[in-house]
């Protein structure tokens, strides 16, 4: 049966080395990566219609989020002072509203923090920092504990609901996963 899927509260945890850094209590957005495919524009000269080619590549990965307040760890996190990446993992929850049942999205991020940005003061606002994370070399979601998206830029591993789409290229180019 078809249902309506609503998010109701994401926390994110920056960093995973130390789980008392939650950020439910300042956390105000997040976006997680976009997944967008490469393609080229392609007129053949005999037609009257163009088209848009895939390519099979998919375009790097970001991701966003916005905090409310100051966040004095997430400054020691940034690119230049740390050249190593970091896990972030965001939590959601999502609403079944046909059958009311709270299910689990997760996200796993590698990657490093590359932007810092500050909201302007203005008295009697409440100041917020939004955040940037690129660099991504390791994705994963979850939707209700199962596998959606799985993605590891070393191993060239991509897989879409547990089925790597990547295999037979991984095994015509002798990549091992």
């Amino acid at each position: 049966m078809s249902t309506i899927y609503v998010q109701e509260a994401v926390n994110l945890f920056c960093g995973d080395d130390d789980p008392t850094k939650s950020k439910h209590l300042t956390i105000a957005e997040h976006k997680l990566p976009v997944f967008t495919e490469k393609t080229q524009d392609h007129h053949a000269g005999g037609s009257k219609v163009g088209i848009d080619l895939g390519l099979g590549a998919i375009e790097k990965f970001d991701s966003t989020f916005k905090l409310k307040g100051y966040d004095p760890d997430l400054l020691a996190q940034f690119g230049l002072g740390s050249k190593m990446r970091r896990v972030y993992t965001s939590r959601g929850l999502i609403r079944d509203k046909r059958t009311g049942r709270a299910i689990e999205s997760k996200a796993i991020i590698e990657g490093r923090l590359i932007k810092i940005e500050s909201d302007a003061f203005s008295r009697g606002e409440f100041v917020g920092h939004d955040y940037s994370i690129a660099e991504i070399m390791h994705y994963e979601f979850y939707f209700d504990g199962k596998e959606k998206v799985y993605w590891d830029f070393f191993t060239s591993e991509w897989r879409i609901d547990g089925v790597d789409e990547n295999a037979d290229e991984r095994r015509i180019l002798g990549i091992s996963g």
